[in-house]
């Protein structure tokens, strides 16, 4: 019997996601993806892709896998029931990757009709989600509706005979693909099978899904990976969160580089779609910096192609990949799935675009189906380090020129109306009008999403972005400046604006006074 009523199915999706509640634990967090409602949408993914392809479920293949969720054995058992159900075959990954799932449906030897990986990245132990993947990427926010109108309806003929369950060690055909990738690539003269020989690299994985990378990815090309950390799956996530925007974490990843000398260090989320690392100096490689890097590779190998971003790019990271490497920087909406699609539209529109990457580390290129694989990013940040070492120089030399804000900050100001987006809207409106009017500041053309506002006074000297969250109700403030005290300048300026809308909380604003 399912437990959930037939009006919260709709709830469940997360744009192009699904997630929800898998545990108890928090409170105030009702259990709401249970092993039946999961059960239930593997049913109706199978028979989405049974009408979309135009075969019966019996003929449907579909590869399921996990990442360290202490929900996940139990989801994954119920989701493959519930395939099997129909006559379906299932091929078990077990533990896996994010981008491993959507590789399934593309090697040649299994050729899945379709991919699901149940994870709910970097949130909470007792959260949990499902991702759904085709030959043609993962699904939209359309597709997502869909199978959970069918869940909903739940029209579904049982098999007379159950499909298959059957174990498949895909993590060591994809690791041996980012090995075989590497070697190519590097073609170090005197050591093509191990051309990271002589290499130190740290791996944090988190206690997520990234621990392949080490033994797997690393081992086989000769690099040292001596104190890595964290490598064993753990859904308790008892050292960090999983999660490379997160300051703890990257201050793990760099505490460890230094104490073992390392060349270099990576850490992943927890399902591997986002990645950040660190060079030998302990300097963090992510955000801006992570985006530069990539830009320069990229553009080395496809002079001339558009790097497309997300909103909240740094105007030195525009400098750069215009100026120093002679690239075109399109910054687009925040939203991983936002950049891809607009990467892989420009495409279509004869515009060359061969990297799509976000400030939170989803990174997905051309060369490997607009994936946002964050072991794939990073090994093609590897090819460059050995590259580097063999040309006598360092990895970070490629983004010397790149020129950081002195000072960068985010506020994030809580929308109380009901209607949160139309309220959250008229405020943005109302601040270009603002803005408009006040001395030295300019609005910046090209700019798909909020307002985005170049303050270019003396005291200034930096920029602001106002935007409506892509889920909750808030408005997030982006503020940067090139000079000391140039964020406070531009804050306390938008202070007196915002405090004219009695249900926006400014009071993320106090922190002002500690700077």
């Amino acid at each position: 019997m399912i437990t959930v009523p037939v009006t919260d199915w709709q709830k469940l999706q997360n744009g192009s996601d699904i997630r929800g509640v898998a545990l108890e634990g928090i409170p105030d967090e009702p259990v709401n993806l249970t092993p039946e409602v999961v059960y239930r949408l593997g049913q109706a993914f199978v028979t989405w892709l049974a009408q979309k392809q135009g075969k019966p479920e019996h003929e449907v293949t579909v590869a399921i896998g996990r990442d360290s969720r202490l929900s996940g054995p139990d989801l994954m058992a119920a989701v493959a029931t519930g395939m099997t159900g129909l006559g379906t075959r299932v091929y078990d990954f077990a533990m896996a990757s994010t981008p491993a799932m959507f590789m399934s449906t593309v090697t040649p030897g299994f050729n899945c009709d379709g991919a699901i990986m149940l994870t709910a990245s970097h949130l909470p132990f007792n959260r949990n989600g499902l991702k759904f993947f085709t030959a043609q990427g993962g699904l939209g926010k359309a597709d997502i509706t869909q199978i959970l109108a069918l869940a909903a309806a739940a029209s579904f003929t049982v098999a007379t005979t159950p499909g298959t369950r059957e174990p498949r060690d895909f993590m060591a055909v994809y690791a041996d693909q980012l090995v075989q990738t590497i070697r190519a690539a590097v073609n170090h003269p005197d050591h093509f099978e191990q051309p990271l020989q002589g290499l130190k690299v740290v791996v944090d994985a988190g206690n997520g899904a990234g621990g392949f990378y080490a033994a797997q990815v690393l081992q086989p090309l000769g690099a040292d990976t001596t104190g890595s950390q964290f490598l064993e799956p753990d859904g308790n996530f008892p050292n960090h969160i999983p999660n490379p925007e997160n300051p703890e974490a990257m201050a793990a990843i760099r505490k460890a580089v230094l104490a073992q000398q390392a060349d270099f260090g990576i850490i992943f989320d927890t399902d591997v779609d986002r990645s950040a690392a660190v060079d030998a100096e302990g300097k963090e490689l992510n955000r801006n910096r992570l985006i530069a890097l990539m830009a320069a590779i990229v553009l080395k190998e496809h002079p001339g192609s558009t790097i497309v971003t997300d909103s909240i790019t740094s105007d030195g990271l525009t400098v750069f990949i215009e100026q120093h490497c002679q690239g075109i920087h399109h910054r687009f909406r925040r939203g991983y799935k936002n950049v891809i699609n607009e990467a892989v539209r420009l495409n279509q529109a004869g515009q060359a675009a061969w990297l799509a990457i976000e400030t939170s580390g989803h990174g997905a290129m051309q060369e490997n189906y607009f994936l946002d694989d964050g072991a794939y990013l990073i090994s093609k940040v590897l090819i460059e380090l050995a590259r580097s070492k063999l040309a006598g120089q360092t990895l970070t030399d490629l983004i010397a020129p790149l020129k950081e804000p002195a000072e960068s900050q985010e506020f994030r100001l809580k929308i109380q109306a009901d209607d949160f987006k139309a309220y959250g809207q008229q405020v943005i409106t109302a601040l270009e009008a603002f803005a408009r009017a006040q001395p030295g500041w300019a609005i910046v053309p090209k700019n798909h999403e909020g307002v985005r506002i170049a303050c270019q006074s003396l005291q200034e000297q930096g920029w602001f972005l106002l935007r409506l969250s892509l889920h909750d109700p808030v408005l997030p403030l982006n503020v940067e400046s090139e000079v000391a005290g140039g964020v406070a300048q531009i804050a306390q300026q938008l202070s007196s604006f915002f405090r004219t809308y009695d249900e926006l909380d400014v009071s993320t604003l106090s922190r002002l006074k500690h700077m």
